[in-house]
């Protein structure tokens, strides 16, 4: 008996943002739907911002300069315009330990509907529910006083479809797969250490040497320019194994993402506070086996042919033609800017520039926080931001607590 299995993963491939070739080869892209209503609002720029406990998503190394309990969840009913039973949520917190370092948790859970499978004939069988879940386990420790590293392992269940006889081989809609993240933020980027770290590279290994030799050692260049109110986070997500439906021959490459911004504060006074974001990301996704698709994916799209007319069409022969290359319109640039008054509302905008999924525009949104009992703070934040192709915008709300 064959049945004409429904794979939800064509129809997220179809309509999720971050649509681009690179997408397009990856499997459980549900995990690329970045949660929290504030980064929403800022056109998620949020990598080196991120303070509350949507860190675990998207920078786990933010996790380690948190010292309270913290917890969050976002709900959204994704593309609510056009499917009304496709649903998202997702919740994390965490909580500091002494002398160990923070310790968390998250929990996705997408939901693509109720769907029907029929056989050739067109006669229908019994409905099915098709999801994604994604559980993981963070940890994250501040090295120093402006810099904090943080890990998330991550298990991924995929069910998108019953267990069918097909005619050569059982057709499976489920697959599962596990990942890690891996985040890194400091406060106050210093661009004079940045400059002179190959200079002291060399010397540290110089000065191995001459610890063995006997030579006299070299001294470590301390130029410094600081800038204090500048951050900085790094965010490597879903490194891991590929997922597979079928068997391993169909195996699917997960989304691994690279994403990194800065947060400049520019304004910190009592009553107002005004900070403006900036990100970009990489979804870096191929055939390769993960070790080597963390290189291979940043360039392999790159075209260096010429055309039926030998013309060359070489992406590097031209800025224009580099600018418009595959690789560089598969990088997502976003803009965000926060204004909040007396710690009570935030108004938040910020700007998407997704050229290979065709998602540019605005987004918007604003936050109320309140803190009761002078202990707990809790934040509810609504946002909009732009939905491609199918709807105007995708609304989401989430709630922070804190304590």
């Amino acid at each position: 008996m064959k049945f004409k299995t429904i794979y939800l993963v064509i129809l997220m491939m179809m309509v999720m943002p971050m649509l681009s070739h690179a997408v397009s080869n990856a499997a459980v892209i549900f995990l690329l739907i970045e949660p929290g209503s504030h980064a929403s609002a800022m056109g998620e720029a949020y990598v080196a911002q991120v303070d509350d406990a949507f860190a675990a998503y998207w920078n786990t190394g933010a996790m380690a300069f948190n010292r309270k309990t913290q917890f969050a969840s976002m709900y959204s009913n994704w593309f609510g315009e056009v499917f009304n039973d496709m649903y998202y949520f997702y919740i994390a917190g965490n909580n500091y330990v002494e002398d160990i370092g923070n310790l968390g948790f998250s929990a996705t859970y997408m939901t693509y509907g109720e769907q029907t499978y029929t056989e050739d004939d067109g006669e229908e069988f019994e409905t099915f529910e098709s999801y994604d879940i994604s559980l993981a386990a963070t940890y994250a420790y501040q090295l120093s006083r402006r810099a904090g590293m943080g890990l998330a392992f991550k298990f991924i269940l995929s069910d998108l479809a019953p267990r069918g006889q097909g005619e050569t081989e059982p057709v499976k809609g489920q697959g599962m797969s596990y990942a890690f993240d891996i985040g890194v933020k400091h406060q106050g980027v210093d661009f004079g250490k940045i400059l002179v770290s190959p200079y002291n590279g060399v010397l540290y290994a110089y000065n191995g040497i001459a610890y063995l030799t006997g030579l006299s050692r070299a001294g470590y260049s301390n130029f410094s320019t600081p800038v204090d109110k500048l951050d900085f986070g790094l965010n490597f997500q879903n490194i891991g194994p590929d997922i597979t439906y079928i068997n391993k021959s169909q195996a699917d490459p997960l989304p691994m993402n690279w994403r990194m911004g800065f947060s400049y504060r520019f304004l910190e006074s009592r009553y107002n506070k005004l900070s403006l974001n900036a990100d970009m990301n990489k979804v870096l996704a191929n055939d390769d086996p993960v070790y080597k698709r963390i290189f291979t994916a940043w360039f392999d799209d790159f075209n260096t042919q010429t055309d039926d007319q030998g013309n060359e069409i070489n992406d590097f022969s031209s800025i224009n033609n580099f600018i418009n290359s595959i690789e560089v319109r598969e990088i997502v640039w976003n803009l965000g800017v926060e204004y909040v008054y007396l710690d009570l509302l935030s108004l938040r905008t910020g700007y998407i520039a997704d050229r290979a999924g065709d998602i540019m525009g605005v987004s918007f949104g604003a936050g109320f926080h309140y803190t009761f009992n002078d202990e707990y703070l809790v934040n509810i934040d609504y946002g909009f931001q732009p939905g491609g192709g199918l709807q105007d915008y995708n609304q989401t709300l989430s709630v922070k607590l804190e304590f």
